[in-house]
């Protein structure tokens, strides 16, 4: 199985094939979730400072704050995978 690779913004690149999740951080279960992960330090920050717009769970247990949001990051794996299926 291939590593599958997306752009997240500012030039960071996530492993999409490594995430279980990408949920929205503003209900309060996400919030805990996030505080959890900063005490734990697994908590990465790709936003630049912006506001997260999307938190990817990792099946290492890492959370990744990103300011894209879940609709775009769908979009570019789907436009990823496009042009694989072309390729082939």
């Amino acid at each position: 199985m291939s590593t599958e690779l997306v752009h997240v913004g500012f030039g960071n690149i996530v492993a999409i094939n490594k995430v279980v999740a990408v949920v929205l951080p503003g209900s309060a279960p996400i919030k805990r979730m996030m505080q959890a992960g900063k005490s734990k330090e697994l908590l990465v920050d790709l936003t630049s400072g912006r506001k997260p717009k999307a938190v990817l769970v990792m099946d290492s247990g890492h959370i990744v704050l990103v300011a894209i949001g879940p609709e775009t990051i769908a979009g570019r794996l789907a436009a990823s995978r496009r042009i694989e299926a072309k390729k082939a």
